[in-house]
């Protein structure tokens, strides 16, 4: 499980946009920015949280950590495309 810090951790490490990350993501960009204000883990679908560390994972983020036990990220590069 995700928190909202990780999501918004990962938005930011990437330079993303709320919305860019919901349109990757296939979510309204509101509800990314409930994601992140939620303490801890956020009350959203499976689905949905899926579909977001999907989008955030293809971008070259690892998401370590659990909830309670150091939740964070790592940032792996990603080939640059033509």
């Amino acid at each position: 499980m995700l928190t909202g810090v990780q999501v918004r951790m990962a938005r930011v490490a990437l330079n993303m946009s709320a919305d860019m990350l919901a349109e990757k993501a296939g979510v309204a960009s509101k509800t990314i920015r409930r994601i992140e204000s939620a303490e801890g883990i956020p009350t959203s679908s499976a689905k949905t949280m899926a579909n977001i560390q999907a989008a955030l994972e293809a971008a070259g983020i690892e998401f370590i950590g659990s909830p309670d036990d150091a939740p964070g990220i790592r940032i792996h590069p990603r080939p640059a495309t033509d």
